[in-house]
């Protein structure tokens, strides 16, 4: 599943790596720059914030709950 995302800033950052992280599945985020794991604070401390970013996660997983708790980061309507 890929779905685009906006993080306005560090705080968002460290939201999104501490929801990621209670997850037992792959989270990635990527730009144009590269990609991160989400559960990797420093991997997502290298993403520049004014790219476009793109949520990744494996297809065959129960992703509602973790959209749940990301909601304000998640582009609906894209």
């Amino acid at each position: 599943m890929i779905t685009p995302i906006k993080v306005k800033d560090i705080k968002g950052i460290e939201k999104i790596n501490k929801i990621a992280s209670d997850y037992d599945f792959d989270i990635w985020i990527h730009s144009k720059s590269g990609m991160a794991d989400a559960k990797s604070i420093l991997g997502l401390y290298v993403l520049k914030l004014n790219e476009p970013l793109t949520l990744v996660i494996p297809d065959n997983v129960n992703f509602k709950p973790l959209f749940k708790e990301l909601e304000e980061f998640l582009i609906i309507g894209h």
